[in-house]
């Protein structure tokens, strides 16, 4: 924080006029060009003005704090006073740091600090340019202290008076969310993040998580949502992913209630990101729809997580769902026959179910031929047919068509998982 130039107090003191606003070189200027008019001081401000000053160098604090309060007493114009208001925010601010000197791990105590802020950045006779400082520093005296709503008032100040610390934008958004104002305070970070992005700056992953923190803990689960998928958009690895998509619909308390059923399309959503991570999410995804009447996609994902490693060769429960699979892929035989009987029957139906199995083996073409049979001769969920045709259609690379069928999804909590897969489809390669 900057202090009022100890030369120029000396200046004042010793002559009773001074231009504090001028940096200490210019004193030795010729007083007839001097561009800044002087400040007049009184006898009584003047010398326990000099005795502050000089009790201060020495670090004589008790003597200095007698000379301010001697000052404050004696004050009678805007500039006397903000004379004692400087001096008396020097003396607490040397004090502090003389403290946290000999005592590093004491607890910090700045609300000293606040009566001689306030009156610096209420008296007119302040140097424009520092009020500004002084009404951050007080903010973030505020801040620090958890009254985040009179932090709030002196960020918003110092903006105000225009002060331009790189960080005064951040501050004025956590002062609100600590506050209680979660949407005004997303709303700004979101704006911050934006104008980061038209300046062609990435905004850091400290951003998105802290909006998601912040928005989840206010149980806002919409704006979580939304959160969620700008920071996975931003910063699309695994990693990220998977934590996404566990918070969305997998975990307890998700941010979206799935039945088994639903869930599954959250886990083909992990393995289409890299985002299985062990050889629980394997296991369980496996698991489910084995139980569904989906074998091959079963044993596809326990293969390919003994593949990448992630699954122990060892592992009882994978071997005993690998032969379970492999079992009922034989008892099932091809797909061709109830691919014949799909077109002849009255309903979709069994043309989504076969579509399905399609999927589960990877065979895309073939399955969203069904989906569309399925759709066009009724009697299906359409919001489950149109949400497995987009990720059919999403995998094998056809973005736009994804893209519409997602759309076409149109009830919770199946479009909140298109849209999740929407996201997939715009976001970055990580």
């Amino acid at each position: 924080m900057k202090t009022i130039s100890k030369l120029a107090l000396i200046a004042a003191f010793a002559t009773g006029t001074s231009g504090l606003a001028l940096s200490a070189p210019a004193f030795a200027k010729d007083k007839k060009t001097d561009a800044a008019p002087a400040m007049k001081l009184s006898p009584e401000v003047q010398k326990p003005g000099i005795a502050a000053q000089t009790a201060l160098a020495a670090k004589d604090y008790p003597t200095a704090l007698t000379a301010i309060d001697q000052i404050d007493a004696a004050a009678k114009t805007d500039y006397e006073k903000y004379i004692g208001a400087a001096l008396r925010y020097q003396l607490e601010s040397e004090k502090l740091a003389a403290g946290q000197a000999a005592n590093p791990n004491a607890p910090l105590n700045e609300t000293t600090l606040a009566k001689p802020l306030d009156m610096l950045i209420d008296n007119p006779a302040t140097p424009a340019a520092d009020r500004g400082r002084y009404a951050y520093r007080r903010g973030a005296l505020a801040f620090n202290g958890k009254q985040y709503p009179i932090a709030l008032q002196y960020f918003n100040k110092a903006k105000e008076l225009g002060y331009t610390d790189p960080n005064l934008s951040l501050q004025i958004i956590k002062a609100k969310m600590d506050s209680g104002d979660i949407a005004g305070a997303t709303a700004d970070l979101d704006a911050a993040i934006a104008q980061m992005t038209a300046a062609g700056q990435k905004a850091p992953e400290e951003y998105y998580k802290y909006a998601v923190a912040k928005s989840y803990a206010a149980k806002r689960n919409a704006d979580t949502m939304a959160w969620l998928k700008k920071w996975v958009t931003a910063y699309p690895t695994a990693k990220n992913w998977r934590d996404v998509l566990i918070l969305s619909g997998i975990q307890q308390n998700a941010l979206i209630t799935l039945d088994e059923a639903q869930k599954v399309d959250i886990f083909r959503l992990m393995r289409a990101t890299n985002a299985l991570a062990d050889q629980t999410d394997y296991l369980q995804y496996a698991d489910s729809v084995n139980r569904r009447g989906l074998p091959s996609e079963a044993q596809a994902v326990i293969k390919e997580g003994m593949a990448t490693g992630k699954i122990p060769a060892s592992n009882t429960m994978a071997k005993g769902l690998l032969a379970d699979a492999t079992k009922n892929i034989a008892a099932d035989g091809p797909l061709a026959g109830l691919e014949k009987r799909a077109a002849a029957a009255a309903n979709g139906k069994l043309a989504a179910g076969t579509a399905d199995a399609y999927l589960g083996q990877n065979n895309y073409a073939k399955s969203v031929e069904l989906y569309r049979l399925a759709l066009s001769k009724g009697g299906v969920d359409a919001d489950d047919v149109n949400l497995h045709m987009g990720i059919a259609l999403a995998r094998s690379g056809d973005k736009a068509g994804a893209a519409t069928a997602f759309s076409a999804v149109k009830a919770p909590p199946k479009a909140d998982v298109a849209g999740l897969w929407t996201t997939w489809l715009g976001a970055p390669s990580a």
